[in-house]
């Protein structure tokens, strides 16, 4: 094995992704399977998570799923300890599963829009965003270092967005102060976690074409906003943020903990 292979190499390493049968998460899954690991997919979409299987089988990588809420917490601690008796431990979280919590209070052709006003956000809409977006990263973290802490290693790599930077008026209000605590948590856990030999980063997407949303950013229109957005003319494809994923796991990433890494084609630039 070339220098090279060896500071990327993931082979054989024990990796959850939450919130990975589509978007980003299929992303992480697809690379960590691609260079050798054993990858098990945490979702709520059952179907979902049966039809990355077949296809990333299909290429030989190694990776299985468990369909369950993130936010249920014994269901994620029991998935948790299912991984670690497969695979004989866990090595790899990628902390991923996010929702859209509803519409913001401009479309994106600018105008006003009644549902994303704060007077008339439905309460349990508002928790939901929190509960997902915010507390089943602690909580999905939390079950992790019960893993990792007895091994002195591991790597938990959360996806926040560059949402947690600015204020955007066309997404879920919970959104950003949800992504913006992540950031702080993920520093948090950088600080406490680093003497047991585990190291948290963050990942910043921006704009990426995934099913959030119901898959908005296919729609002309609403892509067109974000476009106008980046530095470079374009929103990103998943493909894109595979090879921040796999740095960020193997031992190229080694130095890197506390990082809040922004990979957004220049759209955070553009908005500050």
């Amino acid at each position: 094995m070339s220098r090279l292979e060896q500071m990327f190499d993931v082979r054989d390493q024990s990796v959850i992704v939450t919130g990975g049968a589509s978007g980003i998460g299929r992303a992480y899954a697809e690379i960590m399977a691609a260079g050798g690991a054993r990858v098990c997919i945490f979702d709520v979409d059952g179907e979902g998570i049966a039809r990355t299987i077949d296809e990333i089988s299909s290429t030989g990588g190694g990776v299985w799923g468990i369909e369950v809420d993130v936010a249920d917490r014994p269901a994620m601690a029991e998935a948790f300890d299912k991984v670690a008796d497969k695979h004989g431990g866990i090595d790899t979280v990628y902390a991923n599963a996010g929702i859209d919590p509803g519409p913001g209070f401009l479309t994106p052709l600018g105008e006003r829009n009644p549902d994303g006003a704060i007077e008339n956000i439905p309460d349990a809409q508002w928790d939901r965003g929190i509960e997902i977006n915010l507390t089943s990263v602690y909580t999905t973290v939390k079950n992790a270092v019960r893993h990792m802490k007895p091994r002195g290693a591991g790597k938990i790599i959360v996806t926040s967005s560059i949402a947690s930077e600015i204020n955007e008026s066309i997404v879920g209000t919970s959104y950003m102060p949800a992504k913006a605590a992540v950031n702080h948590f993920v520093r948090h856990m950088a600080m406490e976690l680093g003497a047991y030999g585990i190291r948290v980063n963050a990942i910043l997407p921006g704009p990426f074409i995934t099913n959030i949303a119901g898959g908005r950013l296919r729609n002309k229109e609403d892509r067109a906003a974000f476009e106008a957005q980046s530095l470079i003319g374009r929103i990103g494809d998943v493909e894109d943020i595979k090879g921040l994923a796999l740095l960020l796991a193997s031992p190229a990433g080694s130095y890197m903990t506390g990082s809040l890494v922004v990979i957004d084609g220049g759209s955070l630039i553009r908005m500050t």
